[in-house]
């Protein structure tokens, strides 16, 4: 198995991001593991699995750690895959009713579907059925790639079926095993490509009535939209019709990335695709060692009221001095003719384990209707 180049989001509210995530995934997930083959499988050579699966355990991150497991488990389960799929899946529990604050029980499942996803690919139905159980207990969407880049069409058609399953985690499968640029998984090229029969499952699953699912329907559209800006616009705006208001927030949710990369499709979906008449004053930007305070008036130089979609971004100094945008969202506003408004936003400098603050001089824009509008900038030493 190749290892991933990302790191993951996963469907439970993970821990503290200061302290490692392979911390909860200790050796003795591999005891565990053991313990609950034996109990189906009493041949199941526990003693050398363990040797195997915790050598050199200690210095590998949590995916790799998985890896590690799942390939001990392939050594070490029977090498007839139908009869080692079998006692694995005798081994799992019940299956998970929460959706949050489950915390890191379901990684426990992590190395079963990454054992499924290397062993298992020449064995479609077997492995599907395993795919279909696991992700009731944890999620399958890194296994199920490997299953549609081989089977593309078969798999797609079982997705189809699966749409319209009971159970809300099978339903996710559809859409966050899909996504194109899922997080922690290789891609999807054939679907980055063409998306279309991605949207055909998603289109099933705009209306469910689960907001875990329809949070992943936007986010495998926010995926799609990266690639093909257009397949994004044209599906919004054909599910705006007659959308309630839960599917009128899953259209919103993907449009914000759009949005922020000043798309004017997307733009005018949220009507704000018209350029607006207005002036950016009295900027101030402030610094401290802790924080940057950013603001500005705006005002509506036009002769009539006007709706404005207003951000700002920073451009972050980077290790090597180049710089790297972020846009903050700030609020959309409406204003009568010759109105102003103050707004503006404190950003925290402390380090974070997601952002490091490098010395430099940094730009920061005005992003008002997709269009920039550089105001000044401050320098960290």
């Amino acid at each position: 198995m190749k290892p991933e180049k990302k790191s993951p989001t996963f469907f439970i509210n993970s821990p503290n991001v200061a302290e490692p995530l392979k911390n909860s995934f200790g050796p003795e997930i591999s005891r565990k593991i053991a313990k609950s083959i034996s109990r189906v499988h009493p041949k199941f050579p526990s003693k050398t699995f363990l040797k195997d699966a915790l050598n050199g355990y200690e210095a590998l991150e949590l995916i790799p750690r998985s890896r590690h497991i799942a390939c001990a488990l392939g050594t070490h389960l029977p090498s007839e895959y139908p009869k080692a799929i079998k006692i694995l899946i005798d081994s799992i529990g019940p299956t998970l009713d929460l959706t949050e604050n489950v915390g890191m029980a379901p990684f426990f499942y992590m190395p079963h579907v990454l054992y499924v996803s290397e062993y298992g690919i020449d064995h479609f139905d077997l492995s599907m059925q395993a795919q279909y159980d696991l992700t009731q207990r944890f999620t399958a969407e890194f296994s199920i790639r490997a299953y549609l880049m081989k089977y593309p069409k078969q798999t797609l058609d079982l997705l189809e079926k699966w749409a319209a399953d009971p159970s809300l985690h099978v339903r996710r499968l559809v859409s966050e095993g899909t996504r194109p640029r899922l997080p922690w998984a290789v891609r999807l090229p054939a679907f980055q490509k063409d998306p279309r029969p991605v949207v055909k499952l998603l289109a099933m699953l705009k209306d469910d009535p689960e907001l875990y699912v329809r949070r992943s329907v936007a986010n495998n559209l926010n995926d799609i939209g990266k690639d093909n800006p257009d397949v994004l616009v044209d599906t919004v705006r054909r599910w705006q019709k007659g959308a309630s208001a839960e599917r009128l927030w899953l259209i919103k949710h993907p449009l914000r990335s759009a949005i922020k990369r000043g798309e004017r499709g997307a733009l005018e979906v949220m009507g704000f695709g018209k350029p607006v008449k207005a002036a950016i004053r009295d900027v101030e930007i402030t610094t401290t060692k802790e924080n940057v305070k950013i603001h500005f008036t705006i005002a509506n130089t036009g002769t009539q009221r006007q709706e404005m979609l207003v951000d700002f971004r920073i451009h972050y100094v980077k290790a090597n001095e180049k710089t790297s945008p972020k846009v903050f969202k700030l609020k959309t506003v409406s204003l009568a003719a010759k109105e102003s408004l103050r707004m503006g936003k404190t950003i925290s400098l402390k380090e974070m384990t997601t952002r490091k603050h490098y010395p430099g001089s940094h730009r920061v824009d005005v992003i008002l209707n997709g269009k920039i509008l550089p105001i000044g900038k401050f320098v960290i030493k």
